[in-house]
C-alpha cells in the first residue's frame, strides 16, 4: 500500500518562504515520476511543479507552472523517500492546500490528475499580505 503524507505547510507572510515535504512509503521504486498540486479556495486542483523518477543516468527533470517558475523548486531525496517543494517569494495567490502525487511511470511530467496512482491528504499553505 503505497502511502504519501505532506507537511511543512503553514502560515506566512508575502515574501516568506516554506518547505514542503512529502514522504512516501510502501514502495522502493525511485523510477516513480511525482508533482506537487495545489488547489486554491473557489479553484480546482492544478499541477506547480513535478520530477520524472531516476533515469539510468540518476538524473531528474523538472516541470513548472508559469505562476511558479523562478519561485519553486522540486526535488527529491529517494534515500529517504521524501518530496519537497521549496517555495519563496511567496504571495497570496499561493495560498492554496498543497498536494503530492505519484505515479508509477517514470519519465512522465504531468499536470494531469488523472495521470497518477497516489495521492497525499494534503497540506495547508495560508500566505498573508
Amino acid at each position: 500500500q503505497v502511502r504519501l503524507v505532506e507537511s511543512g505547510g503553514g502560515s506566512v507572510q508575502a515574501g516568506g518562504s516554506l518547505r514542503l515535504s512529502c514522504a512516501a512509503s510502501g514502495y522502493t521504486d525511485t523510477k516513480y515520476s511525482m508533482s506537487w498540486f495545489r488547489q486554491r479556495p473557489g479553484k480546482g486542483r492544478e499541477g506547480v511543479a513535478a520530477i520524472t523518477g531516476d533515469s539510468a543516468n540518476g538524473k531528474n527533470t523538472t516541470k513548472y507552472a508559469d505562476s511558479v517558475k523562478g519561485r519553486f523548486t522540486i526535488s527529491r531525496d529517494n534515500a529517504k523517500g521524501t518530496l519537497h517543494l521549496e517555495m519563496n517569494s511567496l504571495n497570496t495567490e499561493d495560498t492554496a492546500m498543497y498536494y503530492c502525487a505519484a505515479e508509477r511511470r517514470a519519465h512522465v511530467l504531468s499536470f494531469l490528475e488523472t495521470d497518477f496512482d497516489y495521492w497525499g491528504q494534503g497540506t495547508q499553505v495560508t500566505v498573508s499580505s
